[in-house]
């Protein structure tokens, strides 16, 4: 093994990786067995975050930067005029291993660009998982990101080695995706979803009859989209979001900020901020729609199409709905609870189980940890002192923003400026 060229590659081949940031490990339980090595059971994947705040873990490589495709978003265009490289199968395999047993990674993410066509690098990319897992008797976390249209069987035998499958739909609608890649088809991305969905639901069934039968994807399936490059609302966006969660039963959906890497009159110019608070925003709105009953048309719609970047998404429904507050915590059922803008499903939880002993007061909800400077306003509870003005939605946005720290003050400070003059909050 040459070292040298094998840094030099591991420099490109990890610096083209980072913008992906689908790299989650939850959801496998695969266990050490037969005195192999790893085990991704329980604590899952190590994470690092760059300095932008993504989570990236730490072996997170392309097999190869070359790729027939020119998508006028992606860093590894044909067209680009970058240093290329390929790995070969073995040296990803020996990387692997070599730094897991040198502590620095958990496991591999492990992504590609295309080079002769989908099935042979899809190919290559199951060669790195079955030879880690039957050579190497690695049990870490394996991530592999699916090659667009590649075929049924290369799609079977890749959940058969690897955690968790992945295909990037890269943009959120298929109109935006003509623009920007034109060579690609929506249907090569939806293709390999469909065949892994069809596998975990095959494979569930038959292990309640066979339990030998192989464990097949035990993280399941997600998918990302790079957010900002085209024109679409925030609402497309959450609706294209919620149609993937819904048909492939997906256990994530990624929102990656576009980066302005090239000149192009189709997309957003260098030096183009990226759209990191927007970002987040989206990733508060699916977690609001999978974990808290809310609907996308209560969040987003034809007069709220995007949301609001100086508050959350949360906040701004209940603003836009004060008809439904305040809402008496000793009372409430649990759906009512979670829309409490500062109270969180793990404080409703507390909620619900400490009111059976007692009614709650402000003393009881701050030691359960729900975000005063926001649910003050929206709830009544066990106390003479609560809210009692009658204030509008701006007022109470004004008063709520004076008393908030976030990381993402300097994006809206523009915004902020126009509250400074009603800071202070009370309680009356």
């Amino acid at each position: 093994m040459n070292f040298e060229r094998i840094k030099e590659k591991l420099n490109i081949l990890a610096d083209a990786a980072k913008y992906d940031v689908s790299c989650s490990s939850s959801g496998s339980k695969r266990a050490n067995k037969n005195k192999g090595l790893g085990d991704s059971s329980g604590m899952g994947i190590c994470h690092t975050y760059t300095e932008d705040g993504r989570c990236v873990s730490l072996l997170k490589i392309l097999l190869t930067n070359h790729c027939i495709f020119d998508c006028a978003y992606c860093v590894t265009r044909k067209s680009n005029d970058v240093k290329r490289a390929a790995f070969k199968v073995q040296e990803v395999v020996n990387l692997t291993i070599n730094f897991y047993r040198r502590n620095y990674i958990e496991g591999l993410f492990l992504s590609s660009g295309i080079f002769k066509n989908a099935d042979y690098t899809m190919e290559r990319l199951v060669l790195v998982a079955k030879k880690l897992r039957l050579e190497e008797n690695f049990n870490g976390y394996i991530h592999l990101k699916s090659i667009p249209g590649a075929s049924d069987e290369l799609m079977r035998e890749a959940g058969l080695y690897a955690d968790r499958l992945s295909v990037n739909i890269e943009i959120p609608t298929e109109q935006g995706l003509k623009l920007l890649a034109p060579d690609k088809k929506r249907e090569d991305f939806i293709k390999p979803m469909r065949k892994v969905k069809n596998e975990i639901i095959q494979y569930k069934s038959e292990k309640k009859l066979i339990k030998s039968t192989p464990i097949y994807a035990p993280a399941g399936q997600s998918t990302q989209m790079i957010i900002g490059a085209t024109g679409e609302t925030d609402a497309q966006i959450m609706y294209t979001s919620a149609y993937f969660y819904k048909e492939f039963q997906m256990k994530r959906v990624y929102y990656s900020g576009y980066i302005p890497i090239s000149h192009d009159e189709r997309l957003p110019s260098i030096g183009t901020d990226v759209p990191m608070l927007r970002e987040n925003r989206l990733y508060q709105t699916d977690w609001l729609l999978r974990f808290y009953g809310f609907s996308i048309q209560e969040l987003l719609n034809k007069e709220h199409p995007n949301l609001e970047t100086d508050i959350d998404p949360k906040l701004s429904w209940a603003l836009r709905n004060l008809q439904h507050f305040p809402v008496d915590v000793n009372y409430a059922d649990r759906r009512l609870l979670a829309r409490i803008p500062g109270v969180g499903m793990r404080s409703v939880d507390k909620i619900i189980n400490a009111r059976r002993y007692r009614k709650l007061g402000w003393e009881h909800l701050k030691a359960i940890g729900i975000s005063m400077n926001r649910a003050q306003y929206f709830l009544v509870c066990a106390s003479s002192q609560f809210e009692t003005k009658d204030r509008t939605a701006a007022q109470l946005k004004s008063l709520i923003m004076g008393t908030s720290s976030s990381k993402w003050r300097g994006a809206y400070s523009s915004q902020l400026n126009l509250f400074e003059s009603n800071a202070n909050v009370t309680v009356s």
